[in-house]
């Protein structure tokens, strides 16, 4: 058994009403898609993988990667698949090895446990847009950095599940920091209908609060 010392972000991943998909092995086969790209982008101790039924599990050096993975996998997802997240801070341990990689264990994965089932309880009351939650270990240490985290993620998620198809493809762009021409391209529409579709999408809202939340953690190569 390996001890560390270190925290990181845990997260866990299930795909919303998985059971009702009408295909699961082209649910999972997307999925499974989505994870890969989102690898590709976000840099992780542990990337998001397969684990048991409709679970994914990854590892993060700090909770900015967490938060800003789980969006990415949301927008990578095709209509209609979702996923709920939970993101847990704390220490974790190697208790083992497997065909997947490490097996870890500790308080970053209990704490993500509790926080995906929180996700869940209020997505079942009064937030049904609500897909992601995060909490610390040691909460008691750092009420404010929760509360403002799971501040943001419940006003980005409300945007982010009322979108359309073509509006969470065009934040996705924004996000890898391709320009409206190229987005409107891609979309076969016009570059004013680009811009008309982020503004009153929410879209720079959702960038603008990811620029504050995780500083530099976005592409802002391509924009216009």
């Amino acid at each position: 058994m390996t001890l560390n010392s270190d925290t990181a972000a845990a997260v866990i991943v299930d795909l919303v009403r998985s059971r009702q998909q009408p295909n699961r092995a082209a649910a999972q086969e997307a999925l499974v898609a989505a994870l890969s790209r989102v690898n590709d982008a976000v840099p992780a101790l542990q990337p998001l993988a397969p684990t048991v039924g409709d679970e994914s599990q990854a590892l993060y050096p700090d909770v900015r990667s967490a938060v800003h993975a789980t969006l990415l996998l949301r927008l990578h997802l095709p209509d209609p698949l979702d996923c709920r997240f939970g993101i847990g801070r704390g220490s974790f341990e190697t208790v083992g090895s497997g065909d997947r990689g490490d097996i870890q264990d500790g308080p970053a994965w209990w704490t993500a446990r509790d926080a995906i089932i929180e996700a869940k309880t209020r997505e079942s009351g009064r937030h049904p847009t609500l897909r992601t939650w995060y909490l610390a270990s040691d909460p008691d240490a750092d009420v404010p950095e929760q509360a403002m985290t799971n501040s943001y993620l419940m006003c980005r998620d409300q945007i982010v599940s009322t979108m359309s198809a073509r509006s969470k493809r065009l934040l996705l762009g924004l996000l890898n920091g391709h320009s409206q021409a190229r987005m409107a391209a891609a979309e076969q529409i016009t570059q004013s209908a680009v811009s008309q579709n982020l503004r009153r999408s929410g879209a720079y809202s959702v960038v603008g609060g990811t620029e504050l939340l995780a500083p530099g953690i976005i592409d802002t190569g391509g924009r216009p």
